[in-house]
């Protein structure tokens, strides 16, 4: 689960009313960014959504500034203000910055985030980039590219700790990335008794994958495919395996 600084840890002012939808309305995940210095604080955000725009609230649902910490905005199921025709299907996620500025903690929160929706939704969200709904450049050529290529883990291609060598991974695959992934579950504690690091994404592997996922606090049950989120979690469990 995605660890998100509260309404109330920040000092969000009170809305000035809130429209709910359900999850069975949601369909979309919309990536935007401030076009703002990564200096702006939510709180200013806020006002400038208030008091200049008019809206009752922060416009967007949760925002992400450039150390990748994670603040709610209105929250998982209330309707915002951040892309017209599509606020109650979509959820907006907001970084803090411009074109360029994205950092892989901050894309790593993000694609976080979007795990956490699916789980909650209990299906698929489609992921866009605000300019996919709407006339506008937001969020940015580099974030609008990285959600056009599946939002990766490490913000980018291949991270230098091995991270993206398991994301996409799915239960039946086979080959030498599933290897890699069993060999850092084994090493990170979750043992492979039967079959070891055989290739093969199966049912042991699938349940080592969950249970280096529990470690970490994660309340997610399925172990059958590697998200980004996932693969975090894995790499942490190793090492802090490894460094122990």
């Amino acid at each position: 689960m995605v660890s998100i600084v509260s309404r109330s840890a920040w000092g969000a002012r009170s809305p000035r009313g809130t429209d709910t939808t359900t999850w069975s309305a949601r369909t979309e995940f919309i990536v935007h960014y401030s076009e703002g210095p990564t200096s702006q604080s939510v709180q200013s955000i806020q006002d400038f959504h208030m008091d200049s725009n008019g809206w009752s609230d922060i416009g967007y649902n949760f925002l992400v500034d450039v150390e990748g910490t994670a603040y709610e905005g209105r929250g998982w199921l209330v309707i915002g203000a951040h892309a017209t025709g599509h606020n109650t299907s979509g959820i907006g996620v907001c970084f803090i910055g411009r074109d360029g500025d994205a950092t892989s903690a901050a894309k790593n929160t993000i694609r976080a985030l979007y795990d956490e929706a699916v789980g909650r939704k209990g299906g698929g969200l489609s992921a866009k980039g605000h300019r996919d709904v709407g006339s506008t450049d937001c969020p940015g050529d580099d974030l609008h590219r990285w959600v056009h290529n599946g939002m990766p883990a490490g913000g980018g291609g291949e991270s230098a700790d091995g991270e993206d060598d398991m994301v996409g991974l799915r239960k039946g695959d086979t080959g030498e990335r599933v290897k890699y992934l069993q060999v850092i579950l084994m090493k990170a504690g979750f043992d492979l008794p039967e079959y070891g690091a055989d290739g093969h994404y199966g049912d042991e592997t699938e349940k080592a994958v969950i249970a280096a996922r529990k470690s970490q606090g994660s309340e997610q049950d399925f172990g059958d495919r590697i998200t980004g989120w996932a693969a975090a979690q894995i790499m942490t469990a190793y090492v802090q395996k490894t460094a122990a």
